[in-house]
């Protein structure tokens, strides 16, 4: 989260920068000995979190707030208690008290943290649950859920639906890094399988449709940790 330090005590900006280094999330973006930098600097580009201190000299952080149009997280870092009831009139996120600590640092940035996660967008763009396989000039479009197994066969693979089988001009390895690994598994240097399409499992071989597939002695563990066993 990029955030900036306006605050007119030199001593301040730097503990507060130590705390921002220390902590892996946040990015320093800027420093500020004044409120009217600072707001000349948040109308060319927008920040996270702003930690503000409030009295200062021509433009106090209370000030700075007033004229934000589009407010970030704003902490508010003051030795004194007195405009707590004031600062929370408008919705800042925290209220600290100097001498500061990291732990108390810490729990309001991730009062912030919660409140910037809470408010971004939703991605609602639907699924996109189909591939593209060659078959000689063509491109063909499946549904990945059609798809029951995928066999290699010398150079090429064959990839089965429940209608129709597909031959394509390619390597194992090079199908299984283009499908969803949490949908399908390698069993066994020639198969690839899709999970939800296992009706039986014994010894060394699983049943998908009528089709008996065998399972590679190297790849077995890995198949039994990916199957919801109860």
């Amino acid at each position: 989260m990029r955030c900036i330090i306006v605050d007119d005590e030199e001593m301040s900006r730097q503990i507060i920068g130590k705390f921002v280094d220390q902590t892996d999330y946040l990015e320093k973006v800027g420093s500020f000995d004044s409120a009217i930098d600072a707001s000349a600097q948040l109308r060319k580009e927008s920040v996270d979190i702003i930690f503000l201190d409030i009295e200062m000299p021509e433009m106090s952080g209370m000030d700075l707030i007033k004229v934000l149009k589009d407010k970030p997280q704003i902490i508010l870092i003051t030795s004194e208690q007195k405009y707590a009831v004031e600062a929370f009139e408008y919705e800042v996120t925290d209220y600290l008290l100097k001498p500061l600590t990291y732990a108390r640092f810490l729990k309001a940035v991730e009062k912030a943290k919660e409140k910037i996660n809470s408010t971004a967008p939703v991605n609602t763009a639907p699924k996109d649950d189909s591939v593209f396989i060659k078959v000689d000039s063509r491109l063909v479009k499946l549904q990945k859920q059609d798809i029951l197994y995928i066999e290699a066969l010398r150079d090429y693979v064959i990839v089965h639906t429940d209608s129709k089988k597909y031959t394509v001009f390619s390597t194992m390895k090079g199908i299984e890094k283009n499908l969803p690994s949490d949908e399908f598994i390698r069993v066994h240097r020639s198969y690839i399988i899709r999970l939800d399409k296992i009706l039986d499992i014994e010894d060394n071989t699983l049943v998908i449709k009528n089709k008996v597939v065998p399972i590679g002695p190297s790849y077995k563990s890995e198949l039994m940790n990916r199957l919801n066993i109860i």
